[in-house]
């Protein structure tokens, strides 16, 4: 039953993915940015509201782990160059971050 909750919220979370990279990427990684930030903000909720079984299996591990994608940044991060990517690296990161602490910190006050 894990396994199902985890490939439907991955459905969810994939073509999700793929319709903002699709519709929102251009010169600048918008698409991706956007993805990585949402899934770390849900995550960060899910964390401070102690998910566990079969909620953070679709949600946690089905969702986020869809939507969110480390291959399409590393290689977008590589292919913008060593300035504008270091400077997306360095921009995913920290809003990434300040996402999961946003998420968190809502999740506590529930």
């Amino acid at each position: 039953m894990i396994a199902l909750l985890v490939a439907l919220g991955a459905a969810v979370g994939a073509a999700l993915r793929f319709g903002c990279a699709h519709y929102l990427d251009g010169p600048f990684p918008r698409g991706t940015l956007l993805v990585n930030v949402v899934g770390s903000v849900v995550l960060g909720l899910c964390t401070a509201l102690s998910l566990s079984g079969s909620a953070i299996a679709l949600v946690g591990t089905g969702f986020c782990g869809a939507l969110t994608t480390y291959s399409a940044f590393a290689v977008q991060t590589v292919g913008l160059g060593r300035t504008a990517g270091t400077a997306y690296a360095a921009l995913t990161v920290t809003l990434s971050l300040v996402g999961a602490a946003l998420g968190f910190a809502v999740g506590a006050q529930a």
